[in-house]
């Protein structure tokens, strides 16, 4: 389990995100050579140099699933219950018709249907993707149950290797956005399947042979490695998508509008559920915060996948990154003042 403090990196997310942003744009429009020579470094559509930044951000995060804790599920039903329902009932349709009706309706006249579209693939991508990595960082800022924590994130894992693809490629449908079915399985296999087995062998084989204190350190290393990688796959995206951000700033507050609502959304749906069944805080907290919190590094790397680097959807995702930490630090704050209103 995490310490119950974000490091550095985590605590100054949002501000590691918009010092990318400016560099990124700047390296776009002052040395358009590096995006031009990215551009060649593909192979079926996918950045070669994004795809290892990708690795490198998924693989320490599925290192830390310990599958075997799904045994102790049936202690928590009732949480798992809320956590399940929250995030693949609920979730994903809700912020196809919060972002539809901003990105498509509210905001129209402000942005251009193409593009509309584009964001609204990538909030889709960020809705059907629940956190597996920070939400670990939220439920102890909460008191939450490690194991409860835990637990939930093994079972959100083994859920959306089956449900995520079919969920996203429903949704875009439904939105006239076309997607290859085989593109965005290759990319769910890619992105979540191989690092997910690679992360469950490697744990297998370390604890076996050298045993759970050498299994720790070894997960030391990759301490900060996860938010270095999204940093400069963050870098690159904006390094493509400098003209879009400066030709269009307001888009990126435009975007956010929906996601802030999404989030703030489903975190009160699954609060109050929890709370109507009389859930223990340290089980309703991370029940909502997991639903409320996204899988970005995910969503970003199958944005990249499905769309590309220079995608109205891969700039969404990113903009997911940049309001994620203060709206949920947001929600800590207000997980932590309701405490009393739960059982002990």
């Amino acid at each position: 389990m995490e310490s119950e403090e974000m490091g550095i990196f985590e605590r100054y997310l949002t501000v590691w995100v918009i010092l990318c942003i400016i560099t990124g744009v700047g390296i776009g429009q002052f040395i358009p050579a590096f995006p031009a020579l990215l551009n060649r470094l593909q192979y079926a559509q996918v950045s070669l140099p994004v795809a290892v930044l990708i690795w490198l951000m998924i693989y320490p995060m599925m290192l830390r699933i310990d599958f075997s804790s799904i045994i102790r599920a049936t202690r928590e039903i009732k949480g798992l219950a809320v956590t399940c329902g929250t995030n693949w009932l609920i979730k994903p349709f809700t912020m196809y018709i919060v972002a539809s009706f901003f990105l498509l309706g509210v905001f129209s006249n402000l942005i251009p249907p193409e593009l509309g579209r584009e964001y609204l693939a990538g909030a889709v991508l960020l809705g059907a993707a629940p956190c597996t990595a920070m939400v670990f960082v939220w439920s102890s800022l909460t008191r939450g149950d490690p194991a409860y924590t835990l637990v939930q994130v093994a079972v959100n894992d083994i859920i959306l290797l089956f449900a995520y693809a079919p969920i996203v490629a429903f949704l875009l449908g439904i939105g006239n956005i076309q997607v290859p079915y085989d593109t965005l399985i290759l990319s769910v296999v890619l992105f979540v399947v191989v690092p997910l087995l690679a992360g469950y062998f490697t744990r297998r084989r370390l604890i076996t042979s050298r045993g759970p204190e050498y299994f720790q350190e070894f997960l030391g290393k990759f301490e900060n490695i996860t938010v270095m990688g999204l940093l400069l796959t963050l870098i690159i995206i904006f390094s493509f998508q400098g003209r879009v951000i400066i030709e269009n700033p307001l888009h990126i507050c435009l975007i956010a509008v929906p996601l802030i609502i999404q989030t703030f959304l489903i975190f009160t749906v699954a609060y109050l559920w929890a709370r109507i069944w009389r859930l223990r805080h340290a089980v309703a907290a991370p029940a909502a915060l997991i639903g409320a919190s996204n899988f970005f590094e995910l969503a970003v790397a199958v944005a990249i996948s499905l769309f590309g680097l220079q995608s109205g959807a891969a700039l969404a995702t990113v903009v997911g990154v940049l309001v994620e930490v203060p709206v949920m630090l947001t929600l800590v704050r207000i997980a932590n003042a309701t405490r009393d209103r739960f059982p002990a």
